[in-house]
């Protein structure tokens, strides 16, 4: 009976640690916690970040209040 105990909660520890959870990858950082442009992670996700335009006024809707002018398109000079 005890062999049996033994081979079950071996097999739940086991099957346990199978599901376990992983911690994501952090980007590499320097000392003062900024990241660290030599590496091409961090290059990709700056580039992401310098794409996308962040718009601070939005509309009950979800989209862009062009009332403001960090919204508005530049206009095109003919």
């Amino acid at each position: 009976m005890k062999k049996l105990f033994l081979i079950a909660s071996l097999l739940m520890t086991l099957t346990g640690m199978t599901f376990a959870q992983t911690t994501p990858k952090k980007a590499p950082t320097k000392k003062d916690g900024t990241a660290d442009m030599r590496y091409k992670v961090n290059k990709d996700s700056a580039a992401k970040a310098k794409a996308a335009p962040t718009t601070t006024h939005l509309k009950k809707d979800g989209t862009a209040d062009k009332r403001f002018k960090e919204n508005k398109t530049p206009a095109k000079k003919s």
